[in-house]
């Protein structure tokens, strides 16, 4: 597919043409030799692209990228939320706050384009939080822990594993239903590649693979797709961490044998 029709496609706008160094690679690499590429669907390297440009607090992209993202119909507005939520977990609010507030603009923009009116956001059902007792909760939590990681649950002795850990990332966001888990891993994945944390990158890294949600080569489009994005240094932690991971896996099979 030639480069100009894919920015079309992926951007859903005509870009002028590219009248410098920058522009042009962004055309024929990024689009013409990466988003073009089969390893990935297009839905899958939108939550990638979506982490990585709300991530670097880069203005222009976010808004570009989150309107493409519903214009084209691959994200739904509901999942766009969801994405807000699960991106706050790992990359913080802060940053999460404005995503959010470029989701309601461009939502706005593409209702107007549509000739549509963008109705207000209906208050959320207090019954979408999950159990209330906390028991229950904190117990689900534990069991989505090693579910998601594939390791043990740490105990809860402090209050960034009891009240944070536990109680709410996994005994509430990993469960909720506005996104399947593999969308999850992705987000998590390129979220904790971005944050430069050496142990949260190699859990989630391996858990993804081990568990299958992420072929290891769909994890190698991943890191290709980062780095464009997230820059070729990040993306060569991303990519060291996958290939200890798969080594480990390999191992552990061959033993297993």
């Amino acid at each position: 597919m030639a480069a100009d029709q894919l920015v079309r496609e992926v951007m859903t706008v005509d870009l002028p043409p590219p009248q410098t160094p920058f522009e042009q690679a962004t055309r024929d690499f990024a689009f013409g030799s990466v988003w073009s590429r089969p390893g990935l669907s297009r839905r899958d390297r939108r939550w990638v692209t979506l982490t990585c440009v709300a991530a670097a607090d880069a203005p222009q992209p976010i808004e570009d990228h989150v309107y493409a993202a519903l214009n084209s119909g691959d994200m739904t507005l509901p999942e766009m939320l969801e994405f807000v939520l699960q991106f706050a977990v790992y990359c913080g609010w802060p940053k999460a706050s404005h995503v959010e507030g470029v989701i309601r603009r461009q939502w706005a923009r593409v209702c107007d384009e549509r000739g549509e009116e963008a109705k207000p956001w209906p208050v959320l059902d207090n019954g979408t939080l999950g159990p209330n007792d906390w028991e229950q909760r904190t117990e689900g939590g534990v069991a989505e822990f090693v579910d998601v990681n594939l390791v043990p649950a740490p105990r809860p002795e402090t209050p960034y594993i009891h009240a944070g850990i536990l109680n709410f990332v996994f005994g509430h966001v990993w469960q909720r239903p506005g996104l399947d888990r593999r969308a999850r891993r992705l987000i998590t994945v390129a979220s904790v590649a971005i944050d430069d944390s050496p142990m949260p990158l190699k859990t989630h890294v391996a858990s993804a693979l081990k568990s299958g949600d992420i072929t290891k080569a769909e994890m190698d489009e991943v890191i290709l797709h980062f780095s464009v994005y997230y820059g070729i240094a990040k993306g060569e932690a991303l990519h060291a961490s996958a290939e200890e991971a798969w080594a480990s896996e390999q191992r552990g099979s061959h033993v297993g044998a």
